[in-house]
């Protein structure tokens, strides 16, 4: 089997505290103690602006050793420049905006596109291209950051290793076989995405990982996920990452993803409203130990 990564969307929310949090936790451990509660964290806040290089200093130093950040691409690319023709300089920013500082914990990248976001190959092309696969590529595309970004960018890496992208999508154009192979040939994860049947969710492997966001089992982003649902994902998550997938996945494509020994899995909880995706997520975890 491949690592599995199973943790939450964010982590400061205002219900949580007392009901997860300690009543008499400071604001400022939150991170600390919800860190050791699940192995892995999706970053949000990146989605609404570009964080500090300090910010994320801090988070690597409150997280212990093996824990792994998921980063959330910033919207002003997906849904204000709606993946353009003029993206590079603002891509440029967000590797340019410290997440170097997360080293070895800096996990997948996550990219959301907005409900009216149709398919486009051209314009999923030249994005996919602009993508680095690896923290020299991304340190290279961070040096040509725009002027204004001067005094609050972080450069530095202190070792080279891979990146990963997931794309999600929410608009029922790319239940097109053309999507899953575009997806393919640039090794980009397609997000199963449960969202209580809001937006189309698809199942197709295409690449060596797999990205899961549970925004909720029947309200989204409130109603948590009873044990039927996630034995249910449990079974799924274990088919992924031995190389192979359920036998009821919801494809897009006929045509089998590449063979691989096993996948990494990375699955977050974005059920927060009601305080169910820490619990949740623990819940999971222990069903996969």
């Amino acid at each position: 089997m491949g690592k599995i990564y199973i943790g939450i969307s964010g982590w400061r929310y205002k219900p949580w505290r007392g009901a997860f949090y300690p009543p008499d936790l400071a604001q400022s451990r939150e991170l600390e103690f919800a860190a050791r509660a699940v192995p892995t964290i999706e970053l949000n806040g990146s989605f609404y602006s570009l964080q500090r290089p300090s910010s994320y200093a801090a988070w690597y130093e409150a997280t212990p050793k093996g824990f792994v950040f998921s980063h959330k691409g910033n919207r002003y690319l997906t849904h204000i420049l709606r993946l353009g023709e003029n993206i590079e300089p603002a891509l440029a920013n967000v590797m340019a905006s410290g997440v170097f500082n997360l080293r070895e914990k800096l996990g997948p990248f996550l990219w959301q596109l907005p409900p009216n976001f149709r398919f486009d190959a051209q314009r999923l092309e030249r994005f996919f291209r602009l993508l680095p696969h690896d923290l020299e590529q991304a340190q290279a595309l961070a040096r040509r950051h725009e002027p204004r970004m001067n005094g609050r960018v972080a450069l530095e890496i202190d070792a080279n290793h891979k990146l990963r992208h997931a794309l999600e999508v929410r608009h029922e154009s790319f239940n097109d076989p053309a999507f899953v192979a575009l997806l393919r040939e640039y090794r980009v994860a397609l997000v199963v995405a449960d969202s209580a049947g809001k937006w189309p969710d698809y199942e197709d492997v295409s690449a060596d990982f797999m990205y899961l966001r549970l925004h909720g089992a029947e309200e989204l982003y409130a109603s948590g996920y009873n044990d039927a649902a996630l034995d249910r994902w449990a079974a799924r998550i274990r088919a992924w990452s031995r190389g192979g997938q359920p036998a009821d996945a919801k494809l897009i494509s006929r045509q089998p993803p590449p063979r691989r020994a096993s996948r990494d899995i990375y699955c977050y909880f974005d059920n927060d409203i009601k305080v169910h995706a820490p619990f949740d997520a623990q819940r999971l975890i222990e069903r996969l130990r």
